[in-house]
């Protein structure tokens, strides 16, 4: 199941971004999610905004991610490449897994599917996992976006 989280979900929100970090510092992922980001600060935002969700069953919460329907301003500009179309769109971010219940990226980009045929989504270079869910999903690469802070990711596109 998704739901939007609330925020009396933060302590298990938390603890799944903990152990995203952990897998991606293990799995040679060293520099994304390094440090504060994402945070509290950052989830409650989203819980603020209704477009923080989470995925859970009647156990847990095992699944955390924010879904954006329109521009984002990091998508702006993309070099190396173009944008399949520039219909409107939702953007998945910040998603993450506790590892004990398989297919949250498949259920988040399902559950957006239903939302609207036309997503992006971006990752790091050194997130060979995630680039492998993307593909994996259906998402096409278009080139290379800037986050904020001026760090470039690899940024992708599904459309229907």
């Amino acid at each position: 199941m998704i739901r939007l989280a609330d925020k009396k979900d933060m302590e298990d929100i938390l603890a799944i971004v903990k152990i995203a970090k952990q897998y991606m510092k293990e799995s040679g992922n060293v520099t994304q999610w390094a440090g504060v980001y994402p945070g509290q600060e950052d989830f409650q935002e989203d819980i603020d905004k209704s477009q923080l969700y989470v995925c859970c069953n009647d156990e847990m919460i095992y699944g955390v991610f924010a879904f954006v329907i329109g521009n984002d301003p990091n998508y702006c500009y993309i070099e190396n490449g173009q944008w399949l179309n520039d219909k409107p769109y939702g953007t998945i971010h910040r998603i993450a897994g506790n590892g004990k219940v398989k297919g949250v990226f498949q259920e988040a980009v399902d559950f957006a599917k239903e939302q609207i045929e036309n997503l992006r989504i971006d990752t790091h270079e050194d997130n060979k996992t995630m680039q492998h869910l993307i593909e994996r999903a259906g998402f096409q690469k278009c080139g290379i976006v800037y986050m904020g802070d001026g760090s470039p990711r690899i940024a992708y596109q599904y459309e229907v």
